[in-house]
């Protein structure tokens, strides 16, 4: 089940209580004869994604009409009934603004069954980019609004994002969530319901799906993987509807990492194969090495070893093509040294150690930024033990955990866990004094 964002939006703007809604259900229950005996639990049920049963969806709409004094179907309640076609307002453009600034809303309130949704599998993982990928396209983006969106909205818009996405980088996710939520309901959504020509709207669409990419990114940081991969499809379709391939291979380029984490290892593959295969000449070389440097790594978990050899050439020769200045804001975290470590990572999966060590430290000599940093010593060091050179890992695992000093990223702190265990376990001497100042990092709560 997917939590009812459309419900918990409408509720809130009605200024009715869980307690409050199940009454009045109750109550417009009765003038039909009916005897409903509904509490705030089965409303919290509701917004979890339970539907409820008989002529209850339609009450709701009646209650909710009646206090917002317009009229309420059951799509606006995200209760369209399963298996017919939506209101023509929902499949729209505008329709699918409604909703997504509707999750945006109900995150930044915290909600509770919107920040434990669990990530979604099989087919309703795959058709955001299925539909991404094929027809129909939006023809005209065109908006007619209250807010007339200027050129400065515009970069206000692609401002945020690179603010949000370096503050991502030094404090990490889970700090940087909170601030990109707000902006979003504050700055973006009006934005979006705002006025704007085919050719303007093309842009806000995009500067939008850019910042709703970082806010996914955040999430995934902060272990809330369902609401970072209904971010994800959001930002696909934003990218849809600007209709910037590029853009949309970046954000299939989140859901593979998404996806390797998650060991959902052949739908790694197939979105990476999606992004490249759709983007075609619009997907930059520093964007494929990164699929295929991910490809491999999917590759070589499953146990292919030709083919993840096969993808680390790719990777490679991609690599090679980067020109910086002429790669879009969003590629910017494919510095010099990534795909290395990529490497590092698929060669170790597939037992090559010496190779994946020559890729690590490579990856550890080039600068990165402070987040990446981490991950590099962490593999680096992982690495070294497994290669018996116990006194350089604790030095290196040491250098890891300063590095990561003030960031608030659950990713970051895996790490620094699967380091301090591998360490423990070597039983080397000078181990001690890393497991400690890991534990040290780890005692701060999140």
């Amino acid at each position: 089940m997917q939590p009812n964002t459309l419900l918990d939006a409408i509720l809130d703007e009605a200024g009715i209580s869980h307690a409050g809604l199940a009454a009045h259900v109750n109550q417009a229950g009765r003038a039909r004869g009916l005897s409903l005996r509904y509490e705030h639990t089965a409303v919290a049920r509701w917004l979890k994604g339970q539907r409820p049963r008989g002529q209850v969806p339609d009450l709701i709409c009646e209650v909710l009409a009646a206090r917002l004094q317009r009229h309420v179907t059951l799509d606006d309640i995200g209760l369209g009934v399963p298996g017919e076609p939506a209101a023509p307002h929902t499949g729209s453009l505008s329709g699918f603004v409604e909703r997504a600034t509707a999750l945006w809303r109900s995150d930044q309130q915290q909600r509770p069954h919107l920040l434990g949704a669990p990530a979604l599998t099989g087919t309703p993982a795959v058709m955001p980019v299925w539909e991404w990928e094929n027809p129909p396209e939006d023809v005209d983006v065109s908006r007619g609004g209250r807010h007339r969106v200027t050129a400065g909205d515009l970069e206000m818009l692609r401002s945020a994002r690179t603010h949000y996405e370096q503050m991502y980088r030094k404090a990490g996710g889970i700090a940087t969530r909170a601030r990109i939520v707000g902006f979003l309901n504050s700055e973006a959504a009006p934005l979006l319901r705002g006025s704007y020509t085919d050719e303007t709207g093309r842009q806000v669409h995009r500067a939008t799906g850019g910042l709703v990419a970082v806010a996914g990114i955040c999430a995934y940081d902060s272990d809330a993987h369902g609401l970072a991969q209904r971010y994800f499809h959001q930002a696909l379709r934003l990218a849809k509807a600007s209709g910037d391939q590029g853009l949309g291979a970046y954000v299939i380029a989140l859901l593979v990492n998404q996806s390797l984490f998650m060991r959902e290892y052949r739908q790694s593959v197939a979105f990476a194969e999606a992004a490249l295969r759709a983007a075609g000449k619009q997907i930059t070389p520093a964007l494929a090495s990164d699929l295929y440097a991910m490809q491999a790594k999917a590759y070589a978990h499953l146990g292919d070893g030709t083919s993840a050899l096969s993808c680390i050439r790719r990777a490679e020769q991609s690599a090679e093509r980067i020109r910086r200045g002429y790669e879009p804001d969003e590629t910017g975290y494919v510095q010099p040294g990534l795909v290395n470590v990529q490497v590092a990572e698929a060669l170790l999966s597939l037992g090559e150690i010496a190779a994946a060590g020559e890729h690590a430290a490579a990856a550890v000599d080039n600068p990165a930024h402070d987040r990446g940093r981490v991950h590099r010593l962490a593999m680096l060091s992982t690495i070294e033990l497994r290669q018996g050179n116990a006194d350089k890992a604790v030095v290196i695992a040491v250098q890891m955990a300063e590095q990561a000093r003030g960031m608030e990223s659950q990713r970051l702190r895996d790490r620094l866990r699967a380091v301090r265990e591998h360490l423990v376990r070597s039983g080397s001497a000078g181990t001690a004094e890393a497991a400690e100042l890991i534990d040290g990092a780890l005692r701060v709560p999140l």
